[in-house]
């Protein structure tokens, strides 16, 4: 327990994957709401989305977030079990040897957590956010375009992930895959905080002394739980986060995080920076239960444990 683990890793992976399957058509409602114009509340979203798109819109560009988002998952939470192990290890000699899992352990881990996970999620969140945004609601919205880019609009910008990526990454240059990494990082960091420390105490806390690890039932209302708190909570960030990187599909109006909420707050008012907070904390919650769920299981089948092992 006291060495490094790559079996974190793998789990979070599997873990990953699970959340992005089950969450990602609201994840695509929560993108429209907060980055497009013209959907009005979460509901008349829903029936936009529906009504010109099919249930296929809800799942625009879910292939490259299945893979990249696993992935990065996989990062995240490798990351924070093998940095806390590494801490307690450090102020204890080994875990076992500590009067329990500590707080300020927890709170460093989280936040390692955060700035390790822009440097591989933020152009997956980009791509993602760039194909979930190829809408016609969008593109009516903007009358005041040039004709060129009004031409442009007509059809899609990018035909796929690695035509999205090729396509960033000759207009704006690799610097490009990185925008809105600032607003990632004031999200993220925090965000990891307010999601790894009530899961792990929530999950104690639901679980009898008398049992040697949470029950399914302990890991997926916590999970939940925590999942609805940090959306819930960083949903502000968020929706600067995905305005940044969805400008530039037509046009490009923001000139970095200062500028994005200084227009979006001049344009539409303070109420713009919750724009989807309900569908994020009601995603937040069955999309990080399945991935907490994914990540405890397979981590107990890695290693051959008969209970469940909190990250």
């Amino acid at each position: 327990m006291g060495n490094f683990q790559l079996e974190d890793f793998a789990a979070g992976w599997i873990g990953g994957a699970a959340g992005v399957i089950v969450g990602y058509p609201l994840d695509t409602v929560k993108t429209r709401l907060q980055a497009g114009v013209g959907y009005g509340n979460t509901f008349s979203c829903i029936r936009m989305v529906y009504e010109k798109e099919r249930v296929f819109g809800f799942f625009k560009g879910m292939s490259f977030p299945v893979a990249s988002i696993a992935v990065y998952n996989s990062v995240v939470f490798g990351v924070f079990s093998n940095t806390e192990r590494f801490l307690s290890r450090h102020r204890y000699g080994e875990p076992e040897a500590g009067p329990g899992r500590s707080l300020s352990d927890l709170l460093l881990a989280s936040m390692v957590a955060g700035m390790v996970s822009v440097g591989l999620g933020g152009p997956a969140e980009l791509i993602k956010i760039r194909l979930q945004m190829q809408t016609q609601p969008f593109r009516e919205a903007n009358h005041g375009l040039k004709p060129r880019a009004v031409a442009l609009g007509e059809q899609a910008a990018y035909q796929g992930p690695i035509h999205c990526i090729a396509t960033i990454v000759r207009t704006e240059g690799l610097a490009g895959l990185y925008r809105g990494s600032s607003a990632m990082l004031l999200r993220d960091v925090p965000g990891y905080c307010l999601y790894f420390i009530p899961y792990v105490f929530l999950s104690e806390w639901i679980t009898p002394e008398s049992c040697t690890g949470p029950s399914p039932y302990a890991v997926w209302l916590a999970g939940g739980i925590a999942g609805a708190i940090s959306w819930g909570t960083a949903t502000p960030m968020d929706v600067v986060k995905s305005r940044l990187q969805a400008d530039g599909v037509y046009l490009n109006k923001y000139n970095g995080v200062l500028d994005c909420i200084s227009q979006s707050y001049r344009q539409e008012g303070l109420k713009v920076f919750f724009r989807g907070l309900p569908v994020n904390a009601l995603r937040g919650f069955p999309t990080s239960a399945a991935l907490f769920l994914g990540y405890e299981f397979s981590l107990k089948a890695l290693r051959g444990d008969h209970t469940v092992t909190s990250p």
